[in-house]
């Protein structure tokens, strides 16, 4: 397994799922111990390489690729652009992009407000990223929220903005007519996280593709329900 987090994570974000699902968690450009890099790295096709380049210098053969949001995002680039290279694809949370170039307008005007209020106000911003409805089952657990704020804390807003800009969906070309192209593939959503029930839901048609939702589950499956995820990626790849 190769585990890739979402925007403003680290390889930590997988610790609780590594346990009984042993991999190679990555730190993706901007995040954790891969700050500081390129500005190539800090683009979908530059993350996917860079992937691709940290699993052979590791010397794994076809592992399996988990990405969650915006790395599953990174993971599909990595497999497209890497064919063959990777077993399956295990995509929490993640869609193959925006279909029309005018939704992908809208949505760059979107993340360079997010990215400018990043370097304006970080502490400011995630505590109203942590607020918005996508995360609202994240305060199921009391004191989730703060624990996941102070930890998000220790990134580097510069960076995080960068990476932002760069990796934003906005950038994606959509992937949704080349999902027959992916290796056998894993689509999860949280039953509370409507909209990427419906993205996953839809994904599905696609021959190489399984949907999955996970009850009483919201946007971050790994870390709210981490043994629902361990036990539905594990009956899947049992399958396959």
């Amino acid at each position: 397994m190769v585990y890739l987090h979402g925007w403003l994570g680290s390889a930590r974000d997988w610790n609780a799922v590594q346990p009984l699902l042993p991999g190679l968690a990555l730190d993706l450009p901007g995040h954790g111990a891969a700050r500081h890099q390129t500005e190539a790295a800090a683009s979908l096709p530059g993350a996917a390489d860079a992937v691709v380049a940290a699993v052979e210098a590791a010397r794994v053969e076809r592992p399996v690729l988990v990405g969650y949001s915006m790395g599953g995002r990174v993971a599909m680039t990595a497999a497209l652009r890497h064919p063959g290279r990777f077993r399956a694809l295990i995509l929490e949370s993640t869609s193959p992009g925006l279909r029309t170039e005018a939704e992908r307008t809208a949505r760059h005007a979107v993340d360079e407000a997010r990215a400018a209020q990043v370097e304006r106000d970080f502490a400011g911003f995630l505590h109203d990223w942590y607020r918005l409805p996508l995360f609202a089952s994240l305060d199921a657990v009391p004191g989730r929220v703060a624990a996941t704020v102070a930890e998000r804390l220790l990134g580097d807003p510069a960076e995080l903005a960068r990476a932002l800009r760069g990796l934003s969906v906005a950038h994606q070309p959509s992937y949704w007519d080349r999902l027959a192209d992916l290796p056998p593939t894993l689509a999860l959503a949280g039953a509370l996280d409507a909209k990427y029930v419906g993205i996953v839901e839809a994904m599905a048609a696609a021959p190489t593709v399984t949907a999955r939702v996970v009850p009483d589950a919201g946007h971050s499956i790994h870390r709210e329900r981490p043994a629902a995820f361990i036990e539905t990626v594990r009956t899947w790849l049992a399958a396959q």
